[in-house]
């Protein structure tokens, strides 16, 4: 017998787009609906919460019991942003009808943030001498193939397979969008996989180690790059705190900053635009686009 639309639960729900997720292997999708789950849920006092009751009102009041418990406005706005995609999913699925329940409900994004630092920033982190240190090395080494990869995500390198490379060229899927990139390989970032190049792995940094934890080997690096990042931020007396994330807004900062048009790299790739920006690189000839990163790397 199906079940009465008034009747869907909105945890319940949560949860089957959790195991979809999961089977899509999209564990950074997940983590973000387990958390906003679990503060909706705090809300709730732990009762369950129906498509029905889920209204403008209570989202209102959801809004200003999580600002009144000091998170930034710019974490509910996420929170919303989450929850807005499981309504709208809801709503493709037959399971409630839509009503702008998100009205003066804040979804956008802090952009005051600065997050990139300038060319001048990624010259000196690449001549900085770290040979002494494995992991500052090996750290600044990953900020740096990021930036020349044009801002690849540190997830994306994690799972780079040496079967990505191919005739000087890098191809890969991102693990966030599916989408499929490929990416001139300059002596610049040769250099770096030469580095780390393991005869015995299947991937071309040491990132993953062990296949049935990928995931945890993944995080734990990235946690100790990030931190290794914040000590190479003293070192070239960097205006904001390093970070893997850090790499993928100084390119696109930097490519603004050299008139690369708007169609190859959009003003605000990585923020609000970021989807925008993915579908302006999917559509272009990708030796247009190895041309423009050509410029860049080539003044680092």
């Amino acid at each position: 017998m199906k079940k009465s639309k008034s009747k869907v639960s909105v945890f319940t729900y949560m949860l089957k787009l959790i195991e979809q997720l999961k089977i899509a292997e999209k564990y950074g999708t997940v983590e973000t609906y387990i958390a906003t789950m679990r503060s909706l849920k705090q809300f709730n006092r732990g009762d369950d919460l129906l498509f029905t009751e889920l209204n403008n009102e209570r989202l209102l009041m959801y809004e200003a019991y999580l600002l009144k418990r000091g998170l930034q406005k710019s974490t509910s706005s996420f929170y919303m942003r989450v929850l807005r995609a499981v309504y709208n999913r809801a709503v493709d699925d037959g399971i409630v009808e839509h009503k702008n329940i998100f009205k003066r409900i804040y979804v956008g994004i802090d952009k005051t943030i600065k997050r990139s630092v300038s060319q001048d920033y990624i010259k000196k982190i690449k001549s900085l001498d770290l040979k002494q240190d494995y992991m500052l090395n090996f750290s600044r080494d990953m900020f740096m193939f990021s930036f020349y990869t044009r801002g690849m995500s540190f997830v994306d390198i994690a799972y780079l397979k040496k079967s990505d490379l191919s005739n000087e060229m890098l191809t890969y899927r991102r693990r966030k969008t599916g989408q499929l990139l490929s990416i001139r390989v300059e002596a610049c970032m040769k250099e770096i996989i030469d580095r780390y190049w393991n005869e015995d792995s299947s991937y071309l940094f040491p990132i993953i180690k062990e296949q049935n934890r990928a995931r945890i080997n993944y995080k734990s690096t990235l946690h100790t790059i990030n931190l290794k990042l914040k000590i190479i931020s003293d070192m070239v007396n960097s205006p904001i705190p390093l970070s893997m994330y850090v790499a993928r807004h100084s390119w696109a900062s930097i490519a603004k900053n050299k008139n690369i048009p708007i169609s190859i790299i959009s003003e605000s790739m990585g923020h609000s635009s970021e989807y925008t920006t993915q579908i302006y690189l999917a559509s272009l000839n990708s030796s247009v686009i190895d041309n423009a990163n050509k410029i860049i790397i080539s003044d680092i």
